[in-house]
């Protein structure tokens, strides 16, 4: 009786939950994400304070630096001025942050400490189901994040361009292939102390990839290493939206992250499947 009036009317929890796209034939993937919803739902403050270290980063770097530096060149050739060189980095920054620790510290939690993949497969939902209903729900985090920032951004004068419309769907892309590349890496890892990979692997990205000088100023090896890392291509593709700076290359920046994105979501399915059902 109560589990019929539960279906009957559904919570805010569910609503959200049903709003969010998952692939054709993953429908029972929202069956996560509105677990994810309702978990966060007293624990909101940990969402808030997510976009927090970019903020910091424009108004420290952007803006500070930026009454030093009063214009950068960008790698096309178009002169901004710092915060609106820097700004677009930021939410990519931004998107990565909010996609990669939910799918890695958050998913290694529940595989590895409260077993709940182990409940969850005692329902009609496959390792398929987890791994996209939980990278949607790191982008629904990182969707946050991005949109927050954003709004700052656009308050402090650091969007140049209407083509940022955009930049929260484009963050999207970004967070779909951290996500997914971050549930994939977290299926190998044995203990906490694993994390210090992540650290690793984030940080230098965080870094170097164009994020606060443009390519041009790196040594040619280290430009060819930037280019084959995510974020490069998610700061790309921000700051030719942020600055209207649109080009065919813009192309390449998305069907990267894509592909990158369904690699991580197919391998950590299967890495799913062989870890609990094995």
């Amino acid at each position: 009786m109560s589990t019929a009036t539960t279906t009957s009317r559904p919570g805010a929890a569910s609503r959200l939950a049903r709003l969010v796209p998952v692939p054709a034939g993953a429908g029972l993937a929202r069956m996560m994400v509105e677990r994810n919803v309702t978990a966060f739902r007293h624990g909101w403050i940990a969402l808030v304070t997510g976009f927090a270290e970019p903020v910091f980063y424009l108004f420290s770097l952007g803006i500070g630096i930026g009454a030093l530096v009063r214009t950068v060149v960008t790698d096309s050739g178009l002169e901004v001025t710092y915060p609106q060189f820097v700004a677009p980095a930021l939410l990519a920054a931004s998107a990565m942050n909010g996609a990669i620790f939910d799918s890695t510290f958050n998913v290694f939690f529940k595989l590895k400490y409260a077993k709940l993949y182990d409940a969850v497969l005692a329902t009609p939902m496959g390792p398929r189901d987890i791994a996209v209903g939980e990278v949607s729900w790191s982008l629904i985090r990182g969707g946050l994040y991005s949109a927050a920032f954003l709004v700052v951004a656009v308050l402090t004068g650091a969007v140049k361009s209407w083509w940022a419309v955009l930049g929260v769907p484009a963050a999207i892309f970004i967070g779909f292939a951290f996500a997914a590349l971050g549930m994939f890496a977290t299926t190998f890892m044995r203990s906490w102390v694993d994390f210090d990979y992540v650290t690793l692997a984030i940080q230098p990205m965080f870094l170097f990839s164009a994020t606060f000088f443009p390519l041009s100023t790196y040594p040619d090896v280290l430009q060819w290493l930037v280019r084959c890392t995510p974020l490069y291509h998610g700061v790309a593709l921000e700051r030719a939206l942020l600055l209207g700076d649109m080009g065919w290359g813009v192309l390449w920046h998305v069907l990267y992250l894509l592909v990158l994105g369904l690699v991580g979501v197919v391998g950590a399915a299967r890495r799913l499947e062989k870890l609990l059902l094995s």
